[in-house]
């Protein structure tokens, strides 16, 4: 069973309660991997951010 993360409501849904909305983030594997879903969004994010300017900082070096 996949879940997902409400961004709406701020609840955790399962495939068989899961709304219809384009503001489910997923499909996650368990319920406490959506619950922490915008964490893990920010992390990533946060990743990313710094991967970006690492790839900037070492281009401008050319």
């Amino acid at each position: 069973m996949a879940y997902w993360y409400n961004l709406t409501t701020g609840t955790v849904e399962s495939d068989e309660n899961k709304s219809q909305s384009d503001d489910l983030m997923g499909p996650y594997g368990s319920e406490a991997e959506a619950a922490k879903a915008l964490d893990t969004a920010r992390q990533r994010t946060e990743a990313w951010d710094e991967e970006d300017k690492a790839w900037e900082e070492g281009s401008s070096n050319d």
